[in-house]
């Protein structure tokens, strides 16, 4: 669905359908520690990104409120695992590497460059 800011996130929820008025992050929703969802949160939430990115199925993500400035500014921070090899996927962007290993050439290319 269509977030407020434009881009589509599969954990963004809102219904205006005959008097209804909701809106909802399903993904903060489920967090330890919910917090307050705003609809200014999904303009800088990397879970679009990340999505687009990496579309691995054994990929899942948890996300949180993280607040900065004393409070003032508050931010989306996003965790993710991998369910299929039970590691902390550092980069969500690229995996956890394990899942979709890149061909042997791209890899030693990589290795050359480092």
């Amino acid at each position: 669905m269509r977030t407020p800011a434009g881009t589509n996130c599969p954990y963004y929820y809102a219904d205006f359908h005959r008097g209804h008025s909701t809106q909802e992050c399903r993904l903060l929703r489920r967090s330890p520690t919910p917090e307050r969802w705003e609809p200014s949160l999904c303009k800088g939430c990397p879970v679009p990104d990340i999505l687009r990115a990496n579309a691995c199925p054994n990929m899942a993500l948890e996300a949180q409120v993280i607040r900065k400035w004393f409070g003032l500014i508050r931010r989306v921070r996003v965790y993710a695992v991998c369910v299929e090899h039970q590691v902390e996927v550092k980069d969500p962007y690229v995996g956890c590497g394990q899942c979709h290993p890149l061909p042997a050439l791209l890899s030693e290319e990589i290795n050359h460059l480092k």
